[in-house]
């Protein structure tokens, strides 16, 4: 995370407003080198996948894959999972 002094804080504000809107990462403010304050985005920004800024990954994302579908994937059309 960027840290900044409040004095640099005030000079630059709105480039820090910008750098915050385009890149999502928050920015601590300090006063005489102690954290004070965090600036940041409102809303998260997607998850992205690599470098593909087009492509977004969903909330569930890491959730297991429903039995029909792992099924498919071990070549089993029926939709039963071997084992289970």
């Amino acid at each position: 995370m960027k840290t900044v002094s409040s004095t640099d804080a005030k000079a630059q504000l709105n480039a820090l407003l910008a750098e915050v809107q385009r890149t999502g990462s928050p920015v601590t403010i300090t006063s005489h080198g102690r954290p004070v304050a965090v600036l940041s985005p409102i809303h998260q920004r997607p998850r992205m996948f690599g470098q593909l800024p087009a492509l977004t990954v969903g909330d569930d994302f890491d959730e297991p894959l429903p039995e029909t579908e792992v099924a498919a994937w071990e070549g089993d059309p029926s939709g039963k999972v071997s084992g289970a």
